[in-house]
């Protein structure tokens, strides 16, 4: 009688290998079979998900209160104490409803709480007056994602452009495609007066780079579950979309609304009519209208009601004046001139400005109507060249009145294209 060979058998569940189940050999002669394997990677990925939902959970010692936020903020942004105020309420107000829905998802007692509604918030300000540095410097001190999105390239679905949806492709990869830590993000979105509506006229063509895209942002504002596609992109049938909820993100809007004063003149002058009016009217801050906008002159601009409705914090920036920017240039914690001081040290050089010089670029950035962002344009056309002919044998370099004049004047042209881009 033949002796009988014994089977090969599973080193952990002890199964016998047959025509139907795959054995995995490893050192030693150790076995597994591919059942025991897809019962690991379920346990795996049931114990990762588990580890994320506890790594989620914002402790309230963690966050910052608003006095601590705008700290951070005046170090790096002068002035714009109103804009700050509400930007740091609403992060914070952020923190605490992601806290309360915490505490509210785990409470047995579910008659008694309270659901709190997130309040999106719009920024209005000239353009160079910091919406997307207050952006950029509030998102270093967060513990959660934040994305700055590009209204501009948006259309409407199925046109040439980006999908709405898009922009929530960005937060997913600011979370490294967690998806539960993303749905408690913050969104940016720049320039969205540029989906305004071109016009209250009826036309026989699509708005598909103005109303259409509003009417797309609607639900994504309210919150409500969105297909989308990870890797961005134009969408097509087959393609595999990840969904996200968009109720606990907060969307933080910007836009510098040129032609909204016009609207605000308006406005205020129709309002000054009858005995008392006139007296009201000369207080008018003529220079300052932003600080009197509402959602009627927003709506009046070109946005649908329903967007306005679903952004209902409205907030201004100040206008830039000489002082302001001059602070701009030497004050921040970042500022340009501290900047370009630390560039030529890189060459041993020591760089140093004359007030006087200090003074022209602030002229001439008020000049060319470029706000913040021209003194970089004008400091790179006055110091083109000296960084250009750096040479090791010197040791320091002051900019005075006459060497900027005289630099500017040369690279001027650059300067009057920028400003009519």
């Amino acid at each position: 009688m033949a002796k009988k060979t014994s089977a090969r058998k599973c080193s952990f569940c002890g199964a016998e290998e047959n025509y139907s189940t795959i054995m995995f050999e490893g050192e030693n002669g150790v076995l597994i079979c591919a059942t025991c394997v897809e019962r690991g990677h379920v346990i795996i990925g049931e114990e990762t998900i588990t580890r994320k939902k506890s790594g989620f959970k914002i402790k309230k010692e963690q966050i910052l209160r608003p006095a601590q936020i705008k700290s951070v903020l005046d170090e790096y942004i002068i002035g714009q104490e109103d804009a700050k105020k509400y930007l740091c309420v609403a992060v914070y107000n952020h923190y605490k409803r992601l806290i309360h829905n915490d505490a509210m998802a785990s409470s047995k007692n579910k008659s008694e709480d309270i659901e709190i509604d997130k309040s999106n918030v719009m920024l209005v300000g000239d353009t160079g007056t910091g919406k997307t540095l207050l952006a950029r410097t509030i998102a270093r001190l967060l513990h959660i994602p934040f994305t700055i999105v590009d209204a501009t390239a948006l259309t409407q679905a199925g046109y040439v452009g980006e999908d709405v949806e898009n922009i929530l492709t960005r937060l997913l990869q600011a979370a490294n495609y967690d998806v539960e830590l993303a749905e408690r993000g913050i969104i940016f979105i720049d320039e969205v007066d540029k989906i305004a509506r071109k016009g209250d006229n009826p036309s026989i063509t699509r708005d598909v780079s103005g109303e259409g895209v509003q009417q797309a942002l609607l639900k994504i504002l309210e919150g409500a579950v969105v297909n989308v596609p990870p890797e961005g992109g134009r969408k097509h049938p087959d393609q595999k979309y990840v969904q996200v909820n968009t109720k606990d993100i907060l969307f933080i809007c910007g836009g510098a609304f040129d032609g909204v004063k016009r609207k605000i003149a308006q406005r205020l002058n129709t309002n000054a009519i009858g005995f008392g009016k006139r007296d009201e009217r000369q207080e008018i801050d003529m220079d300052n209208l932003l600080q009197y906008i509402t959602p009627q002159d927003i709506k009046s601009f070109g946005l649908i009601p329903e967007l306005v409705g679903r952004i209902p914090v409205l907030t201004y920036l100040e206008p830039l004046n000489k002082a302001a920017l001059l602070r701009i240039l030497t004050e921040p914690k970042n500022a340009i001139t501290k900047q370009y001081v630390k560039l030529f040290e890189y060459d041993n050089m020591k760089l140093t400005f004359t007030p006087e010089s200090l003074e022209y670029i602030v002229d001439k950035a008020i000049e060319f109507g470029l706000g913040a962002r021209g003194l970089r344009s004008i400091c790179e056309a006055i110091m083109i060249n000296a960084m250009f002919d750096i040479n090791e044998s010197d040791k320091e370099l002051e900019i005075t009145l006459e060497y900027a004049k005289v630099n500017f004047e040369k690279n001027k042209k650059i300067l009057k294209a920028s400003s009519k881009n």
